[in-house]
């Protein structure tokens, strides 16, 4: 089996990469290149939301460089293309996509794929989604599941790859274990690497022609980029000082476990 990878070019995205590449099968890789991962605060917040603002985003590079350490690099010999969100969806990027030989197409962490690019794909197409569709859908999604109290629904789905965003047929959801201590970000991380773990499994024991597309049930959310402000993240440090996880295993939250689908096993 040959793999072709888009992939955005944060350290979550490179280790999932290395992990595919340890198979020996990632034939040509595409890079995002995305924007700067620690942003600046906008200028208006007060200072509670400004503190916040900055302690969040310096918590997930810490996050990300502990749970990812070592994986900033790929194999120098996969044919790699990197690109803008611009040029993304471009003819250049189509065209060297097209020279490209591959049996089976992943993304993760890149923007909306366009038509034309999807058209060139092949039958079996996937994208990588942080976050539970369809319950999770869009932006932000491994943050959301704390903010409603639910941290075991901060988990990833990996699902076939459609015009509509996250909405594809699911090929296999996992979430990571919860332990004391886990910050939302660790949450996050690892759930990036359970479902590294769990695609390895995939690719190696079930055969393309084997794979279920199961339709997503239920009515779900999109959640859009302006649902998420920075007053938020007083929810998460303020009010439960990031200990979700903590009062979770304790039974002080209620405990509603989500519908996962997996490649592995079916329920008749």
């Amino acid at each position: 089996m040959k793999v072709l990878l888009l992939t955005g070019s944060h350290p979550r995205h490179f280790y999932l990469v290395n992990k595919l590449a340890e198979l020996n099968i990632v034939s040509a890789h595409v890079i995002e290149k995305r924007g700067a991962f620690i942003p600046q605060p906008p200028s208006n917040l007060e200072d509670v939301d400004r503190n916040n603002f900055i302690r969040h985003f310096a918590d997930r590079d810490k996050a990300e460089h502990l749970h990812f350490k070592g994986n900033e690099k790929v194999k120098d010999s996969i044919p790699t293309l990197e690109v803008s969100l611009q040029e993304l969806n471009a003819k250049e990027t189509i065209e060297w996509v097209k020279n490209q030989s591959f049996d089976l197409a992943i993304s993760y962490g890149v923007h909306k794929l366009s038509d034309e690019l999807l058209e060139v794909l092949p039958q079996h197409s996937w994208n990588i989604h942080g976050g539970l569709s369809p319950w999770y859908k869009g932006n932000t999604t491994l943050f959301w599941p704390f903010f409603m109290l639910r941290p075991n629904w901060a988990g990833m789905t990996i699902h076939r790859l459609s015009s509509r965003l996250d909405a594809g047929n699911i090929v296999h959801q996992s979430v990571p274990e919860l332990e004391y201590g886990d910050g939302l970000h660790d949450v996050a991380c690892k759930a990036v690497i359970r479902a590294a773990e769990d695609l390895k499994e995939i690719l190696t024991t079930l055969p393309l022609n084997e794979v279920q597309y199961i339709p997503q049930k239920g009515n779900g959310k999109l959640w859009v980029g302006s649902d998420w402000f920075p007053q938020h993240l007083r929810f998460v440090y303020n009010t439960y000082n990031n200990d979700i996880v903590d009062q979770f295993l304790d039974g002080k939250l209620p405990r509603i476990y989500p519908p996962i689908i997996s490649a592995f096993k079916r329920e008749e």
